[in-house]
């Protein structure tokens, strides 16, 4: 039987990974990924093995983000001075780097409940169920949020132009 250290290890680039993506900074992902796993750590008594740690702990770094939101929206508006951090190229190829960087901003510019159900099913692989479980939301709601978050990436790629360019002659 593997120890709940080491389970929640396990996660942790996964954590890092959803954190990012949800909040689009290095630092405060990294501050959501701390907060989450402090708090399992705490709530450890809480963990049902037989339903899994990944959607605990994903329910947990769901619910200090929302609160995090709701906190935010509360306190007057504070601009972080940090490096953009812009990947100019994937694997050689700065169109790709490009594209990365525009579906970045893209999802940033979802609605939180959106980008919630696009990052868990899309990003992380979590099934509806889990999705719907992780946010506290019916299955129903979790695909007419993916589906309608889908749609809105569409249209804010396309109106990006796609990766940005000209060609100039």
């Amino acid at each position: 039987m593997e120890s709940f250290e080491r389970l929640i290890v396990e996660q942790i680039p996964r954590l890092r990974r959803y954190a990012q993506a949800l909040t689009g900074e290095r630092m405060a992902a990294d501050d959501l990924v701390q907060g989450s796993l402090a708090r399992a750590i705490r709530k450890r008594h809480l963990w049902i093995r037989r339903k899994g740690i990944r959607p605990w702990l994903f329910t947990i770094m769901h619910n200090l983000y929302v609160n995090d939101i709701e906190k935010r929206a509360r306190a007057p508006n504070i601009v972080a001075l940090e490096d953009d951090d812009v990947r100019i190229a994937v694997n050689g190829q700065p169109e790709a780097g490009l594209l990365f960087r525009d579906l970045g901003r893209a999802l940033g510019d979802l609605p939180p409940e959106q980008r919630a159900v696009v990052l868990l099913v899309g990003l992380e692989q979590f099934s509806y169920k889990d999705t719907g479980r992780v946010l506290g939301i019916p299955i129903g709601t979790v695909m007419s949020r993916l589906s309608r978050g889908r749609e809105r990436l569409r249209e804010l790629m396309s109106d990006s132009g796609s990766v940005g360019l000209r060609r100039v002659k």
